[in-house]
């Protein structure tokens, strides 16, 4: 879990940024030693009731652990507790966050967007509609029924109608939903999920451009849980289509805290058009008066925003460029092909089910029984068992229908399915799968 050398790098790189003070008279914050040693030992023993969200037998949600440069710059960053509101709370890493949005929107084939980091996918989704509705005022946003349930809930904080479109057999929007849902008339913008966090299902992007072109809606990719796989090299073919028409969305969300290697939360909103910049502007005259350049608090709905989350992004920018072909990207594609190998080795089994062909890193499968409900039984027992094991898994509950589609036969005697589902964010998974699948095999055999 911890490596030593770690804390030793931290404690040069504090030494380096205590450098840059040395010419402030002298002071030095005072603290009760002793006090603090006892507080922070029971603080270590209360963190230990946790998962192990580092090791590859934890499989169940979406948790990475971050990258060591991203956590010892953001524990160095703590020094200064940045507030990159306003240039004069944080100079440096306001700077950084800036040369950060320039590294993220190239990923998506954007030179100059608009954009900022936020405190996590929500909040960088509920800006991107926002946006839309300032742009389509009471129009109604559309998201496929497996999208993110923020959508809905945003859509009702900002006041706009919103509906959810079916879904296809592998999860993905209905491109012929979609079309009825667009001829009513009444849509302003429509979310295109890339990766949604149910199963990892890709939207098809291009259908959607193409509709939403012809409506005269906006189209948002929520691409919170996907986006940085446009940088990967094993992509399915149909995968593929809609990463490279990502550049032709007019605002995209993607989140650092998910596969961008970063701590919690960083999130972050782009906008193509940087003319939607308008909408933010407002007046802060105690804020706002150190320099000329610009604010990002003048680009952001939330006013006081970690510093830290752009010091350690940036900082992973630097050992690791999000550009394709890189060590990033490698990384990714040992994600991909980790749940390609879990998904064939539970095809050839005997006790479970894969359900979808995984287009990202996402599993979900079931164990074989002949009835809907039997099959959410076991699920729930494989789960506990798995547990026992020390392989941490998720459950997902799906309509019986979708279910159905992949199992023929079954009894359909519930309307939802609980299943089981495996995060396979890490590239280590690539060499734990195999385990992973025998610890499977045994939790369902007791």
């Amino acid at each position: 879990m911890i490596n030593s050398a770690e804390i030793e790098l931290l404690k040069t790189a504090v030494e380096r940024l205590a450098e840059g003070a040395a010419d402030a008279p002298e002071f030095a914050p005072g603290f009760d030693v002793n006090r603090t040693r006892d507080v922070l030992d029971e603080v270590a023993a209360r963190m230990q009731d946790n998962y192990p969200y580092f090791h590859p037998l934890y499989a169940g949600q979406m948790l990475k652990p971050p990258h060591p440069v991203a956590r010892l710059a953001y524990a160095l960053s703590l020094w200064v507790n940045p507030n990159n509101h306003a240039l004069d709370g944080g100079r440096a890493s306001s700077a950084m966050e800036k040369e950060c949005i320039v590294d993220l929107g190239r990923v998506f084939g954007w030179d100059a967007p608009l954009g900022h980091l936020t405190g996590g996918g929500t909040m960088a989704n509920l800006e991107a509609l926002w946006v839309g509705g300032r742009l389509h005022a009471g129009k109604t946003v559309l998201a496929s029924s497996q999208a993110h349930y923020t959508h809905g809930r945003i859509s009702e904080v900002l006041g706009l109608p919103f509906r959810a479109v079916d879904v296809d057999e592998a999860g993905r929007m209905d491109i012929a939903a979609l079309e009825r849902e667009l001829d009513k008339g009444d849509v302003g913008t429509v979310v295109a999920t890339i990766g949604n966090t149910g199963m990892g299902a890709v939207d098809p992007l291009p259908g959607i451009l193409e509709l939403a072109g012809r409506h005269g809606a906006r189209v948002h990719a929520d691409a919170a849980y996907g986006g940085y796989f446009g940088l990967a090299s094993a992509l399915k073919a149909s995968t593929a289509k809609a990463y490279a028409c990502l550049g032709e969305t007019d605002s995209i969300v993607v989140d650092p805290h998910k596969h961008g290697l970063q701590p919690y939360g960083c999130g972050c909103v782009l906008f193509r058009d940087p003319s939607v910049g308008r909408f933010y502007k407002h007046g802060s005259p105690y804020t706002y008066f150190s320099s000329a350049d610009l604010h990002l608090g003048e680009i952001s709905l939330e006013c006081s925003r970690p510093g830290a989350s752009a010091v350690a992004l940036w900082a992973t920018h630097q050992l690791l460029p999000p550009v394709s072909g890189g060590e990033f990207a490698a990384g990714l594609d040992r994600c991909l092909d980790a749940a390609r190998d879990f998904h064939a080795r539970l095809s050839a089994g005997g006790h479970f089910t894969p359900l979808f062909d995984p287009e990202l890193d996402i599993v979900v499968y079931a164990p074989r029984a002949s009835a809907a409900s039997e099959i959410s039984r076991l699920s729930r027992e494989v789960f506990d068992a798995a547990a026992d094991e020390h392989l941490h898994l998720a459950l997902m509950a799906l309509p019986t229908g979708l279910v159905a589609g992949r199992m023929p036969g079954i009894q359909q005697d519930a309307e939802t399915v609980t299943c089981l589902r495996s995060v396979l964010m890490k590239p280590e998974h690539a060499d734990w799968t195999g385990r992973i699948v025998e610890l499977l095999d045994r939790a369902i055999s007791r």
